[in-house]
């Protein structure tokens, strides 16, 4: 359960759930996925897991809640289709529950599936900066745990190299905005579970539901002339 509440009524979290367990003390998951999905996603009318036409590439991303976090990427032009679910931690196939334990060590994630002919890597990029504070460590907003960590998880080279430049040019335009130091974790990306059906497209079937993203209003440099 989420609250939108001011931050001066932060609820108390255990201290556990701010550090990312280790494999041995992680949750021990299981083999296969223990619920289903839809085939399509509701808003963009696209497969949700594949096969994707040739050409279409991926990206993942950390920003906090996943379900305000997915809708930002559904409404990208170029994006074709868009899944929430759990990475960068240690349990297999996890579910919700397990995830805000904090025993998994997992990220809400988003998996963008987009056409770089029509959106490039540096405008999503840009997209994730701007929809969240990436200098909160182990927390978004009102949003507390290990699951909420800001990270970008690259696909290629490119992405990586697209990623580090991003991090070092936003880190000045924060410093001069009184911002801290940047928390986000780049690496490759690692084995994406998809969350339960329920949380797919959540705020499409949900439209009055809560929505814990929001940015620090600092434009991010990158992708600035491209695909405006």
């Amino acid at each position: 359960m989420r609250y939108a509440v001011g931050d001066m009524f932060l609820r108390a979290v255990d201290p556990r759930k701010l550090q990312i367990p280790s494999p041995e003390d992680a949750l021990p998951g299981r083999d296969t996925r223990p619920f289903s999905v839809a085939a399509r996603h509701q808003v963009l009318d696209a497969p949700l897991e594949g096969p994707f036409e040739e050409g279409l590439e991926l990206a993942m991303f950390g920003l906090g809640c996943f379900w305000g976090a997915e809708r930002k990427f559904w409404q990208v032009g170029g994006v074709v289709s868009t899944a929430v679910g759990y990475a960068a931690g240690h349990t297999p196939n996890p579910t919700y529950a397990e995830v805000c334990s904090g025993r998994t060590g997992h990220n809400e994630v988003v998996r963008v599936v987009f056409d770089p002919q029509r959106v490039s890597y540096e405008a999503l990029v840009r997209v994730f900066f701007e929809s969240h504070d990436p200098t909160q460590g182990m927390r978004q907003g009102n949003d507390q745990g290990t699951q909420y960590r800001s990270g970008i998880y690259t696909y290629s080279e490119q992405q990586r190299t697209v990623s580090a430049a991003s991090v070092a040019a936003y880190q000045k335009k924060l410093r001069v905005a009184d911002h801290g130091a940047i928390t986000t974790e780049i690496c490759d990306a690692p084995q994406f579970y998809f969350a339960e059906d329920e949380h797919q497209q959540y705020l499409h079937k949900n439209p009055g539901g809560y929505c814990g993203i929001g940015g620090t209003g600092v434009a991010c440099p990158i992708g600035l002339a491209t695909n405006e």
